[in-house]
C-alpha cells in the first residue's frame, strides 16, 4: 500500500543515558527514536510516553522538541523518568542501571489511545505493556512491537509484525527464531543480526539483506532507525521486501556514524544526576 503522508504514531519508552566513563548524557529509547527518526525524514510522526516529575524529564523533553515532536504529547507522571547508567570496559559497555521509571507498562491515556485506532501503523518500543499489546490486536490496528532480546515476554498471537535482535554468527540460522516467533502468532517477522544483516519472513517467504560497512562512533539506536526506516518503505511506499531492508540497513549505519539514537546536542552528566545515582555507582565500582 502506498501512503505518501502516513499517521505513524511510536509507542512507550524513552531513556536518559548517562555514559559514565566519557561523562555524557543522550536522549534516546526504541519508541522516541522511532519516532523522531520519522520525524527526520518528512513523515507526520507522534510520540506517546510518560516522563517523571523530574529534572530529567526537562533534558528530554528538549531533545523531543528540538525534534520536531510535540511535547505535550509525553504524560508526566509521579514517579522518576527512565535513567540507564553506562559504563565502557575496553569498548564494552556495561549496563549499570537500567530503570524504565513511569515507563514501565506504559499503556497511553484515553485520548491518546483513539488516536492509536486512527493511525495507519502504531510502532511500540521495547518493554512494551502486555495490556496494550492485546487492547491494540483486539481491535485490529496496524502495529509492530521490537521485543529486541526478550523474544517471548509478550502475548505474540495475531500481533501483526514484531522486530527482534538475533545471533550475528553467520553458522546459526535464522530460520528456527522465525519459525518460532510464527508459531506463537506473529503473522510477520523481522530478524536484525547486526553486522550479519537482517531476515524478513512476510508470513509466506523468507527474505535476507547484508548490512553496510561504516565507520562506527555509536552503534545506539541503529536498530531503531533500521525499523522506522523498514515500516515506511514496505507498507508506505511500497518498496520490495529485499529493497525494504537494504534502505533500512543504510540508514542503520548512518545512525552509527554519531553519538546517540539521533543527531542531538550531547550534554555533560549533570552533577545532580550523579548524586542521586551515587549509591548505585559506587555499589557498581566496589563489584
Amino acid at each position: 500500500m502506498q501512503n505518501a503522508n502516513p499517521n505513524l504514531i511510536a509507542v512507550g519508552d524513552n531513556c536518559l543515558d548517562a555514559y559514565l566513563t566519557k561523562s555524557f548524557v543522550t536522549v534516546g529509547g526504541n519508541a522516541l527514536n522511532v519516532a523522531v527518526q520519522w520525524k527526520r525524514h518528512g513523515y507526520n510522526a507522534r510520540y506517546f510516553g510518560a516522563l517523571g516529575h523530574d529534572e530529567e524529564a526537562g533534558i528530554m523533553l528538549r531533545e523531543i522538541e528540538r525534534a520536531g515532536l510535540v511535547g505535550n504529547d509525553v504524560e508526566i507522571l509521579t514517579g522518576n523518568s527512565a535513567v540507564t547508567l553506562l559504563a565502557d570496559d575496553a569498548g564494552e559497555r556495561r549496563f549499570l542501571l537500567e530503570s524504565l521509571g513511569v515507563g514501565a507498562d506504559y499503556f497511553p491515556k484515553s485520548e491518546h489511545y483513539r488516536e492509536l485506532l486512527q493511525a495507519d501503523w502504531v510502532h511500540l518500543g521495547t518493554n512494551a505493556s502486555e495490556r496494550l499489546v492485546r487492547k491494540l490486536v483486539t481491535d485490529g490496528v496496524r502495529f509492530s512491537v521490537d521485543l529486541s532480546t526478550r523474544h517471548f515476554d509478550l502475548p505474540l498471537d495475531n500481533v501483526p509484525l514484531v522486530f527482534a535482535s538475533g545471533s550475528d554468527d553467520p553458522a546459526e540460522p535464522a530460520e528456527p527464531l522465525v519459525e518460532r516467533f510464527k508459531r506463537a502468532g506473529a503473522r510477520e517477522v523481522v530478524i536484525t543480526c547486526g553486522k550479519r544483516g537482517s531476515f524478513y519472513d512476510n508470513g509466506s517467504e523468507l527474505f535476507f539483506a547484508g548490512s553496510v560497512p561504516v565507520s562506527v562512533v555509536d552503534t545506539c539506536g541503529a536498530g531503531d532507525s533500521f525499523i522506522a526506516t523498514f515500516l515506511v518503505s514496505r507498507f508506505f511506499e511500497g518498496q520490495s521486501e529485499q529493497t525494504s531492508l537494504h534502505r533500512s540497513a543504510m540508514r542503520a549505519s548512518e545512525t552509527c556514524t554519531h553519538l546517540g539514537g539521533f543527531p542531538q546536542e550531547i550534554l555533560p552528566i549533570p552533577q545532580w544526576l550523579l548524586e542521586k545515582y551515587d549509591p548505585v555507582i559506587r555499589t557498581a565500582q566496589r563489584a
